[in-house]
């Protein structure tokens, strides 16, 4: 495998996040690794390259490979960026929840909140660890000039889409979201230069949005993909690669973490988007706020009622 093939952006970028975004292209040696680092993250900064190939029975060759793989150049690299996981984590490491396990019936309501909370909390930390802000500067500079935007999303991922029309459509970005595969596909057709084109996909593997994205793409426009798989069918048609990425299991198959990693980026892109002519932006959404203004009731207010208590000094007859 080619050891850059993840795109990991370099970095202060988590060490856990690039080792848990990892796993699925992982060699059967270099799972080991990873499982080993993952149960104790503090084990670089207690072995040698060799020791750690020892424990996980296989080569310092190895290692080397893994420590590319997940984007540090080498072993000193990665045992800077365990110290920095560690040295984050230690604060609150006691409570925090396994992501990596199932839902279990037998979970109390109490481990239910305090399981799905640390999905969530995981879920974005992984993704701000994990997203290359290079990258979304540079969709975000490309939609800010773009003369129309297409948005493309199946199922969950059209109400995405969706949002992320809506608020750049109210900066005055000229965005479309296409959940239906044949409206989709029509105006991805259309595109032509100085345009852009966004495909959301949790697994990157949903055929219609893949088809809309290929189209667009060769239709000349710029075509982005938001996924948790840099490995993904979206992904390898797309330009531009931006990883919202959901560590753990614990909701499968239907991951609403997921979404809030998708949805993190997504937010990201529009604020990006925003600041790249802000003067323009704030005059947008005042504007957009001065129109609905009429149509939004006052807030209620409450006057206080009178005692009905008789005051002090006087009789009832």
């Amino acid at each position: 495998m080619d050891v850059t093939a993840l795109h990991l952006p370099a970095g202060g970028s988590g060490f856990r996040s690039r080792i848990r975004a990892s796993l699925p292209h992982l060699s059967a040696s270099m799972t080991k690794i990873a499982q080993l680092l993952l149960d104790d993250p503090a084990l670089p900064l207690e072995l040698s390259s060799t020791e750690l190939a020892r424990r996980a029975g296989t080569s310092a060759a190895t290692v080397t490979r893994f420590c590319r793989l997940i984007g540090y150049e080498g072993y000193v690299p990665l045992r800077v960026g365990a110290a920095a996981d560690v040295a984050r984590s230690s604060t609150h490491e006691a409570a925090e929840p396994d992501v990596r396990r199932a839902l279990d019936p037998a979970d109390s309501p109490a481990d239910v909140i305090r399981t799905l909370l640390g999905a969530h909390v995981a879920a974005l930390q992984s993704t701000a660890d994990l997203v290359d802000t290079a990258l979304v500067e540079r969709v975000a500079a490309a939609v800010a000039a773009s003369d129309q935007l297409d948005i493309y999303g199946i199922g969950g991922s059209a109400t995405m889409a969706r949002e992320l029309q809506l608020r750049l459509y109210g900066i005055g970005v000229n965005a479309h979201a296409w959940g239906e595969v044949h409206l989709g596909l029509t105006s991805a057709a259309l595109l032509r230069g100085s345009t852009v084109a966004i495909g959301i996909s949790h697994s990157g593997r949903t055929k219609e949005t893949i088809d809309m994205l290929s189209l667009a793409k060769s239709s000349g426009a710029l075509a982005a993909a938001v996924t948790s798989d840099p490995h993904s069918p979206l992904a390898a048609v797309a330009d531009v690669h931006i990883t919202g990425y959901a560590p753990g299991e614990y909701l499968q198959p239907d991951d609403l973490s997921a979404r809030y990693a998708r949805l993190f980026v997504l937010d990201l892109l529009y604020l990006m988007v925003a600041r790249q002519d802000f003067r323009r932006t704030t005059t947008m959404l005042a504007a957009s706020t001065a129109a609905i203004a009429s149509h939004r009731r006052a807030p209620r207010t409450t006057s206080r009622r009178p005692d009905p208590s008789p005051s002090k000094g006087t009789t009832t007859g």
